[in-house]
């Protein structure tokens, strides 16, 4: 399967759950803002690749905004190139307005991690050759207050469900690109791939998530990132 087709089948699928209290508003980006991530998808997702690095689930200034993974507005747009309409999600909430292209926030997570590939790699095709950049589960969750809630944090029941369909989906990806390394992008991405990818012939890691969150990632991710690659055996310049 292509990567655009398995980004269907997992948009559909993830598409027919039902979440509850206290999750009162899910985002699919992969439906609203379907264009920029099949451009994304098409663009940069040629098989094989070495490396593919997998993050959570969309931030709601990135993927929530983009359709792509760790989806500044800027980095995407103006790095990657990626510039595709971007719609709304069918219920809104009022404090996570999806802006697309126009959102004046930034996400520093995204900042971080296409900001390291920038400085690494120099040009996206360089970085691409070889990685990718993908997210375990595609919806964004949100509370009645607006507070953003992670998938490990669903009652069991429904992480069941989600978990049945996104482990398919990054098996599906990976089987696809066939790399010889995964690396979760903090641990609940590693846990989730060790799971998933279990039977497979590759190698699964981790590096530090990028969120301001992680007192860690703020004095200085990238060089801490870089340095985890390089134990993981990266191929790196």
């Amino acid at each position: 399967m292509s990567l655009v087709a398995i980004a269907d089948e997992l948009r559909e699928a993830v598409g027919g759950l039902r979440f509850g209290p206290p999750v009162t508003h899910v985002y699919n980006p992969l439906d609203y803002a379907r264009a920029p991530a099949t451009q994304y998808l098409e663009r940069y997702g040629d098989a094989p690749k070495e490396v593919v690095l997998v993050g959570m689930n969309p931030g709601p200034w990135g993927m929530a905004q983009t359709g792509v993974p760790f989806g500044e507005v800027s980095a995407v747009r103006d790095w990657l190139g990626v510039d595709a309409p971007v719609g709304r999600p069918k219920l809104e909430h009022p404090k996570r307005p999806v802006l697309g292209w126009e959102c004046p926030r930034h996400e520093v997570s995204g900042e971080r991690l296409w900001g390291w590939a920038r400085a690494t790699f120099g040009r996206p095709e360089r970085f691409f050759d070889r990685w990718f950049i993908a997210n375990y589960c595609p919806l964004s969750f949100m509370e009645a207050s607006g507070r953003n809630r992670t998938p490990d944090k669903l009652p069991a029941a429904e992480r069941k469900r989600l978990f049945a369909v996104c482990d398919r989906s990054l098996r599906l990806t990976m089987e696809a690109l066939g790399p010889r390394l995964v690396v979760g992008i903090g641990r609940f991405a590693e846990d989730r791939a060790r799971i998933a990818l279990d039977g497979l012939d590759l190698g699964i890691g981790r590096i530090l998530h990028p969120s301001p969150a992680s007192p860690l990632a703020n004095r200085g991710w990238s060089e801490a990132a870089h340095r985890q690659l390089e134990e993981l055996g990266a191929p790196l310049p």
